[in-house]
């Protein structure tokens, strides 16, 4: 096997595969300008491709937005979901009137439960 070898080709370096015949689909540069800095990124997308309204800054990462004429597009938030917390989903089953009684029977308990055991025990 070592006095064989390949001769006259880089393996890895290049390709076998040529471009002749292929056809480039065409190309759109479209501009997004970050809203934290100023930075203003270019894209190139596909010239049929559906465009994201907000891409990422490459020099802060910041959230920046797409210009239409020179202007940001306008993104509409309002689908979008805001995070609930414990004390709202509480709030959705109970009244602050419900959760104060309740609180106060639970202290009431628990300061029961503390005056009855023994120090040291």
């Amino acid at each position: 096997m070592a006095d064989r070898s390949l001769r006259g080709m880089r393996i890895g370096a290049q390709s076998l595969q040529s471009e002749d015949g292929v056809v480039f689909a065409d190309r759109a540069e479209h501009t997004y300008r970050c809203e934290a800095c100023g930075h203003e990124t270019v894209m190139t997308f596909s010239a049929d491709a559906e465009l994201p309204e907000t891409w990422e800054c490459r020099q802060c990462g910041a959230a920046a937005t797409l210009l239409v004429d020179s202007k940001p597009v306008e993104i509409d938030r309002s689908g979008e979901k805001v995070a609930r917390t414990h004390w709202d989903m509480l709030l959705e089953r109970r009244t602050r009137a419900e959760l104060e009684e309740l609180l106060e029977e639970r202290l009431t308990y628990l300061r029961a439960r503390r005056g009855q055991q023994k120090i040291g025990a």
